[in-house]
């Protein structure tokens, strides 16, 4: 697989676990395509790590990628907020 389609591939995988995390968040969020594809990679590679250290389980799978990056989509809503 070159890398060109390896990046596609990771970019669609973030899109779709990050607006799967922002629809389950519920109120409003004001948030782009980028930053939605950014949640979801940020959450999957959290709970990779969270998966690997503190489960022992080689790899995350989609519900607990969703769960980190619902966590960060909260996060980011909070920190807005108070701005």
């Amino acid at each position: 697989m070159s890398l060109i389609m390896f990046l596609i591939v990771l970019a669609a995988i973030g899109l779709v676990v990050g607006s799967i995390a922002r629809l389950l968040v519920p109120g409003p969020d004001p948030m782009g395509v980028g930053l939605t594809i950014a949640v979801g990679l940020v959450g999957s590679f959290s709970a990779g790590l969270f998966s690997w250290y503190v489960l022992n389980r080689h790899g995350a799978g989609l519900l607990l990628s969703i769960a980190f990056s619902m966590l960060i989509v909260w996060g980011l809503r909070r920190t807005r907020g108070r701005a």
